[in-house]
């Protein structure tokens, strides 16, 4: 295939074609088959180096043109995306002409972000400046509108901050099972 897509960004193994950009996409919009945020789609490809952001956006612009892709936008104001039946026949007729690692990395990702903004829609986290410096960070594990755990530490800084709340949000069921084991054993 003719290389002629921007490559800025791009890792060896990575799409350099404008046809093989936007068969990702529809092959990543089938593999998930459920509307994904155009802001995950673009991360999940740019992880990886797998495309340049401009020829992702350009290629989703043609794909929701031509009718392969719609966007809906829900409540919060955030784009979703999902295949048609037009895009989910091209992923399955022509997936194998991407290379196998491409697929893999790109769908494994889109799937991680989109769990991580389900846990983080889900899951509360509140941060309140202690008086002496430092954070209270209040953890809420969250089952629909019910607190199942309300947890509140101090950090010392910001960069501990952080820390927390992403382990927090990498597997916030991990945190509630671990607190119930040690206080039930």
């Amino acid at each position: 295939m003719e290389f002629d897509a921007f490559d800025e960004g791009i890792e060896l193994g990575g799409l350099r074609n404008r046809d093989e950009i936007r068969l990702l996409i529809c092959y990543i919009l089938r593999a998930v088959d459920a509307p994904i945020s155009k802001q995950n789609l673009n991360d999940s490809m740019l992880q990886d180096g797998l495309a340049n952001y401009f020829e992702i956006n350009q290629a989703i612009s043609e794909l929701l043109k031509n009718g392969t892709i719609d966007m809906d936008i829900d409540e919060n104001g955030e784009e979703l995306l999902t295949a048609t039946e037009k895009g989910k026949e091209i992923a399955d007729t022509l997936e194998t002409s991407l290379p196998k690692t491409v697929r893999e990395k790109a769908v494994n990702s889109a799937i991680k972000l989109m769990t991580l903004a389900k846990t983080m829609r889900e899951n509360k986290i509140e941060t309140v400046s202690a008086p002496g410096g430092g954070y209270y960070v209040t953890f809420s594990l969250m089952n629909g509108d019910e607190a199942l755990m309300k947890l509140t530490i101090f950090v010392a800084d910001s960069m501990q901050l952080e820390a927390v709340k992403k382990n927090f949000l990498n597997d916030p069921v991990k945190l509630y099972s671990s607190i119930i084991t040690a206080l039930t054993i």
